[in-house]
């Protein structure tokens, strides 16, 4: 045995996923510790707030501030506040009015303000443009000389009726962001609901490799005695096995699937039912290969002596032709795992997974993501991530299971 998992943890490929299913396994036993708490939890407002760092603005003007005269603080100012948009309308407006700004470069958005500070005049009627555009061009000159214009804010709150002011915040303020009260770190930001993906992320991977692993030891489990049952017994078991298989072979599989999920109903269908679904109707390869295992078995010197000294077939499947077949039985298993974590995101795509409103999924945050078009509106964060979990966990267990044909397949070794 020794000798078995020293090979086993010399093949590189093995060695390679169980480290990264090990550090995926670690991130979700560590990650609630430092953020513990419900990840269903609606902590935002809106929807598909971008990954970052929050901290009320309500606590940072009552905080102490500190005067900080950064050389480059105003140009950064500016050219956060004015978009693409206001730059490329900017430029139109001087081209219409003939003014030359081919040496103005066009991300240098302070020459392009004094520009059009310069030059702009709302009494000017270019020929051919609408009041609705010329409205626009109002609007933006608006804008553009209150982002000039402004070096103070008034912080106000309200005594009896009236507004009474707080405190003035000057463009030279800062605050420590330690010393404000409540701040929130979302490394992967919000979803459609308002709810930490990072948070979701990892209670969801939990609960998708639980169902994978329900759902392929059912099918290992299934298939195996199946597999067994045909393999050694032969004859009308075997037969009567083979067409019930062959039965499930013929139907495809996820639409048998799709078809149970539906019946069950949302009500009903947890995780662990889920699971078990997915596992009754993935079993048929494993036990024809199991079967095809115990056939090249059953007439080996070491089985016929068993038979000649009266052990049971418990007992001679048990001792005589399970343990020749254990590594094979080990990776089917990593495979049924895969291909359930797979078959649960691909039900939860569908809207067929698990009760939405109990713990997350793989499959339902994209199913959540889709729904509320998240890779239309350019938040990826709420599905990207998603993704490459379920990209890792796949590539981890088929590496791992790469690793081990490797080892017990003498065909493969180098």
């Amino acid at each position: 045995m020794k000798n078995t998992l020293r090979q086993v943890f010399h093949s590189s490929k093995f060695l390679t996923g169980f480290l990264i299913f090990a550090a995926i396994l670690l991130t979700m036993w560590i990650y609630p510790l430092f953020n513990p708490g419900n990840p269903l939890e609606m902590i935002g407002v809106g929807t598909f707030a971008q990954p970052g760092t929050y901290f009320s603005l309500y606590d940072a003007a009552t905080t102490r501030t500190e005067t900080l005269r950064l050389p480059d603080a105003d140009e950064k100012r500016i050219t956060n506040l004015v978009s693409d948009a206001d730059r490329a309308a900017m430029i139109e407006w001087f081209g219409l009015m003939e003014i030359d700004v081919s040496e103005v470069d066009a991300t240098d958005i302070d020459a392009l303000l004094d520009l059009w500070l310069e030059h702009y005049d709302p009494s000017v009627k270019i020929k051919g443009m609408t009041q609705a555009r010329r409205n626009f061009f109002k609007r933006l000159d608006k804008n553009l000389r209150q982002i000039r214009a402004a070096d103070t804010l008034l912080v106000m709150h309200q005594e009896e009726e009236e507004l009474v002011e707080k405190a003035r915040i000057t463009k030279t303020d800062y605050v420590n962001v330690s010393d404000v009260a409540n701040v929130k770190r979302l490394p992967l930001g919000t979803d459609n609901f308002g709810r930490d993906v990072l948070k979701e992320l990892v209670s969801a991977t939990g609960t998708s490799i639980v169902i994978g692993l329900i759902a392929g030891t059912v099918a290992t489990l299934i298939g195996l005695t199946l597999g067994l049952l045909a393999g050694y017994v032969g004859g009308l078991a075997d037969d009567i096995i083979m067409f019930i298989t062959n039965i499930f072979t013929v139907i495809p599989g996820f639409v048998l699937l799709i078809l149970i999920s539906y019946s069950i109903g949302q009500d009903q269908r947890g995780a662990s039912v889920v699971a078990i679904v997915i596992g009754l109707t993935s079993w048929t390869w494993t036990a024809r290969s199991v079967r095809s295992q115990v056939i090249s078995l059953r007439n080996r010197d070491h089985v016929n002596l068993s038979k000649l000294s009266g052990h049971s077939l418990f007992r001679i499947i048990l001792t005589d032709i399970l343990p020749y077949i254990a590594s094979y039985v080990v990776m089917a298993f990593i495979l049924q795992v895969s291909s359930g974590i797979l078959a649960e995101a691909q039900l939860s795509l569908l809207g067929l997974g698990p009760k939405t409103t109990v713990t997350p999924t793989l499959g339902l945050m994209m199913n959540w993501a889709m729904l509320y078009s998240a890779h239309t509106n350019g938040s990826w964060w709420a599905y990207f991530p998603v993704i490459l979990t379920i990209t890792l966990i796949s590539f981890s267990l088929n590496l791992m299971n790469t690793g081990l044909d490797q080892v017990f397949n003498p065909t493969l070794r180098d």
